[in-house]
């Protein structure tokens, strides 16, 4: 299946100069890309429910801290003022 994508200028020349850096064909290159930030969207979202998921376990065993605690905690390791 064809499907044809409009790039504006500057990246359609970004990627001519991509594929002609590699001797490749512009089409394969484009196809590449697009398959390896699909890829890693993919693995980024799979990354981000298992956190979320690893959050609910955590707290439903009782691994857990109050916000207070996690603020200061923030504040000391970034050396930030108390709130008043």
């Amino acid at each position: 299946m064809a499907i044809i994508v409009t790039l504006n200028p500057e990246l359609e020349a970004l990627l001519r100069s991509k594929a002609a850096q590699q001797g490749q064909d512009v089409n394969l290159v484009a196809s590449e890309l697009l398959a390896s930030v699909l890829e890693l969207e993919a693995q980024e979202t799979q990354e981000t429910i298992q956190g979320i998921q690893q959050g609910l376990d955590n707290f439903e065993a009782g691994r857990f801290r109050s916000f207070d605690e996690f603020a200061l905690e923030q504040r000391r390791k970034y050396n930030l003022p108390a709130d008043s």
